[in-house]
């Protein structure tokens, strides 16, 4: 009996930016079951960091040049099963919008009361404190 673990992908690593009191989400273009919106992300390229991974990504997708703050956790993804890190980032420069236009339909830059209606099955526990930190202070 074989067993697929989440090794036998690679690894997604997903941005965590906050911007003037918001977070910001993207809206994929093809959804993954619920996973419609979420957080710039993508696959790690074999030898890349996780936290490399999540900078080149957030640039491809969203425009946006980040640097890597902090690997905020990683975990086995509940829906998808995939290996996910997120790694809080913050703006060197440039302006959000959808530069991937295969991957992405829109973005958002959502306060913190209304992410539970961008995502509705719940945050990453260490990703949902990270959040209450730095949009309620």
């Amino acid at each position: 009996m074989t067993q697929q673990t989440a090794d036998e992908r690679p690894g997604i690593a997903a941005a965590i930016i906050v911007h003037e009191g918001r977070v910001l989400v993207v809206r994929r273009r093809v959804s993954e079951g619920q996973l419609s919106w979420q957080f710039p992300a993508g696959e790690v390229e074999p030898g890349e960091e996780r936290e490399a991974a999540a900078v080149r990504e957030t640039q491809e997708e969203t425009g946006l040049t980040v640097e890597a703050v902090k690997l905020l956790g990683e975990r086995v993804h509940p829906k998808t099963g995939r290996l996910m890190s997120y790694t809080a980032c913050q703006i060197l420069g440039g302006t959000a919008h959808v530069a991937d236009t295969e991957e992405l339909a829109e973005l958002a830059w959502v306060a913190h009361g209304d992410i539970a209606e961008y995502v509705p099955y719940g945050l990453f526990e260490p990703v949902q404190d990270y959040l209450d930190v730095t949009l309620l202070s």
